[in-house]
């Protein structure tokens, strides 16, 4: 079953950056920065209990995937069982 805290920051077509909860039809909140939107998404997914955070590019291409801790990360290093 898929965590419902995942959350994904990406741009809206008039440059403002969006974090939005997965299966939501509208983003929590807009910022004028990707990092601020990055910063508050990894804070309430922390706060949240963990889960996957999807970062997109200007794009629309998937840049990079957090798992926030204490979340179940999909793929864990294969060093440590």
């Amino acid at each position: 079953m898929p965590n419902p805290n995942n959350r994904t920051v990406y741009q809206t077509p008039n440059g403002e950056w969006a974090n939005k909860k997965n299966g939501n039809s509208r983003p929590s909140k807009l910022y004028d920065t990707q990092k601020e939107a990055i910063a508050d998404a990894h804070q309430q997914i922390y706060n949240d209990g963990g889960g996957e955070l999807t970062i997109m590019g200007t794009n629309h291409q998937i840049r990079q995937k957090l798992t926030v801790a204490p979340g179940n990360d999909p793929c864990p290093p294969r060093d440590r069982t």
